[in-house]
């Protein structure tokens, strides 16, 4: 436990981020979930409500800067990638 008073509220501060982060995370973690889901059961019109989800989750995270702006661009890609495989293989 800490003594100072200052790191005693930095452990609060460090708490309250890790909170909005966790909900942040989950956000778009639950999203990618949701398309690569229905991309499995071939459900492509959900897959692509989904994506269109995940990638507006992921832009916000990116804005509130939980990730990284290429981290960001790099999963978009894949996941709209992998939708696209799906869209032309039907």
């Amino acid at each position: 436990m800490p003594i100072k008073d200052a790191a005693k509220k930095y452990m609060r501060v460090t708490a309250r981020k890790t909170e909005k982060n966790r909900k942040i995370k989950g956000a778009f973690k639950s999203a990618i979930k949701a398309t690569k889901e229905s991309l499995t059961k071939n459900d492509l019109p959900k897959a692509q409500e989904f994506l269109k989800k995940s990638m507006k989750a992921l832009d916000k995270a990116t804005q509130k800067k939980v990730l990284h702006k290429n981290t960001a661009a790099r999963m978009k890609s894949r996941l709209n990638k992998t939708v696209k495989m799906a869209a032309t293989k039907k």
